[in-house]
């Protein structure tokens, strides 16, 4: 493995971004994560919500110790925290928690409480975008689990796209997986699952906004439940 660490300006991450998103997508998705690994040898990183952590497994066949960032709102789910300590203590990963600048305390306190409730959009950019775009500072690129499957918004998403905002490469290894297909690696590989999928969870966020999916509901339908939300605005 080509252990590439040197920082490269944006210009060329965008053409090693556009050219690998020609190239990549009918690739597998350990192939991507391998590319991922010999292009950019230690800058780069998986984010996972830890719902599962099937694109944790995978990357870190790519490269061993591979950093995987989680996003500590402050509001997770307590199996999610459990999800997120027991990938740390059985993968061969690297977990970097980020924490948003202000505790929820000291949000409230400035914001006045529940602000997930008032103005979830601004709740999101204080306690999931702000912290992702300072803990992805040290990286060319990172990897997201979105799949083309999960909702209309992320029907055309691409395996390797250029992340304009942030300057980065963004890698999408299972854009073109199923759900069936989530399953079916997971199984294969005894890969650690949150135990709130398997409690009516399909797709889990923080607690307050998350709630669970009656039958024939689309699986994103608990998030922000009653509104016209639909994203966090991690990607886009």
């Amino acid at each position: 493995m080509t252990n590439c660490q040197e920082e490269r300006t944006a210009v060329d991450l965008k053409a090693v971004a556009e050219q690998a998103g020609r190239d990549l997508e009918d690739a597998s998705a350990l192939d991507v994560l391998r590319w991922a690994a010999d292009t950019f040898g230690t800058r780069w990183c998986v984010t996972s919500s830890m719902e599962e952590a099937v694109v944790a497994h995978l990357a870190s066949r790519a490269l061993p110790g591979v950093d995987v960032v989680f996003l500590d709102t402050g509001y997770h789910f307590p199996e999610t925290i459990g999800t997120r300590d027991a990938v740390e203590a059985v993968m061969d990963v690297n977990v970097v928690t980020l924490t948003p600048r202000r505790t929820v305390a000291e949000q409230d306190a400035e914001h006045g409480p529940r602000l997930h409730d008032r103005d979830p959009d601004l709740c999101c950019a204080l306690r999931k975008v702000e912290p992702l775009e300072e803990g992805l500072k040290g990286y060319d690129a990172w990897v997201t689990g979105l799949r083309r499957d999960n909702s209309p918004t992320r029907a055309d998403t691409p395996v390797v796209a250029w992340d304009a905002r942030r300057g980065k490469v963004k890698i999408s290894p299972i854009a073109r997986w199923t759900q069936d297909d989530v399953d079916a690696y997971a199984a294969e590989h005894g890969v650690l699952t949150n135990p709130l999928l398997q409690d009516g969870y399909p797709s889990i966020g923080c607690a307050p906004c998350t709630r669970r999916v009656l039958a024939g509901e689309d699986p994103r339908a608990g998030r922000w439940a009653g509104r016209a939300k639909t994203e966090c605005g991690l990607h886009g």
